[in-house]
């Protein structure tokens, strides 16, 4: 996930932008280019329209779990019941792209929630405009948040957005449940669909990091008590700094018997599907999001 390793690479991507330089291994230079400006933009202007886009109505909301009151981002089309999704967001939290992401999610058919995973210490946003990993100032905001997370934490949050997902009109209950993280979100999503296994469907992680590693409560561990269809997107640059998470996750998938999907994306660098990182990578993003719609067409049925 988010750390000085990631952000050094970054760093030197955007200073070969900043000099002119070719990169001819990373694609869409002249997106990425804009992707730095995007807090300034709009993040919403960056994503591409949804098709045949279904209207739709959004509310704040807040729920309510055993450490506290989450404030969330909840839309959902106005019309009918739906697959409910959770998306846990990247390490700078609830904010103005993750909305526009999940009010995407929601033309597309799905009754969305958006969760502030840092509710325990702010509500969101915890950072402002056009704030960056790469500042030191935001880092002190929100690493000491990320840090006061852990594997307890993301189950009692998942069932608490289980529980009020299947209270909503707009869920149809007789569906299950999709979730997707970003960076630090990744764990979140494999210990959301084992947290309430009879009820998750479908789980997409995008960069997200720490999925499996040596420690005892390495999330890729859980994966035989779970029944989700999964997709993994990794950052090229992830995958050069752990090479084997890859092939452990799909070692752990085949000796439960369930269906993964995970692939490493060339040229793309962590952080490069929200609209506004500073390494977005349209052309990847889109073909990320285009697997992910594929796997809830089929797996939230």
């Amino acid at each position: 996930m988010c750390d000085l390793d990631t952000q050094r690479d970054a760093d030197a991507f955007l200073a070969g932008v900043k000099a002119g330089e070719k990169k001819d291994k990373i694609a869409s230079l002249s997106r990425r280019e804009f992707g730095v400006l995007s807090a300034v933009a709009g993040a919403g202007m960056l994503l591409p329209p949804v098709a045949n886009a279904q209207s739709v109505t959004e509310s704040d909301v807040e729920i309510t779990t055993a450490d506290g009151v989450a404030d969330c981002y909840f839309v959902h089309p106005s019309q009918g019941s739906h697959a409910a999704v959770i998306v846990w967001p990247d390490i700078l939290g609830l904010r103005p792209a993750f909305r526009e992401m999940g009010k995407r999610l929601a033309q597309s058919g799905y009754s969305v929630l958006v969760v502030n995973p840092f509710y325990r210490d702010a509500r969101s946003p915890v950072v402002g405009e056009g704030a960056s990993f790469s500042q030191p100032d935001v880092r002190n905001i929100v690493l000491p948040m990320a840090r006061n997370l852990n594997a307890d934490t993301h189950f009692m949050d998942a069932r608490a957005m289980v529980a009020f997902l299947d209270a909503q009109a707009s869920v149809d209950t007789s569906r299950r449940i999709g979730t997707t993280g970003y960076c630090m979100g990744g764990p979140m999503v494999m210990r959301t669909v084992a947290a309430v296994p009879e009820r998750l469907g479908a789980g997409g992680t995008f960069h997200g990091g720490g999925l499996a590693t040596d420690a005892d409560n390495s999330p890729h561990l859980l994966i035989p008590e779970t029944q989700s269809a999964m997709l993994h997107c990794v950052a090229a640059n992830d995958d050069e700094a752990d090479p084997v998470a890859k092939d452990t996750l799909s070692s752990a998938y085949a000796a439960a018997g369930l269906s993964a999907e995970i692939e490493v994306y060339t040229g793309t660098l962590h952080g490069w599907c929200p609209p506004d990182s500073q390494v977005y990578d349209e052309t990847q993003a889109e073909r990320a999001w285009s697997r992910l719609l594929a796997l809830f067409e089929i797996a939230l049925a």
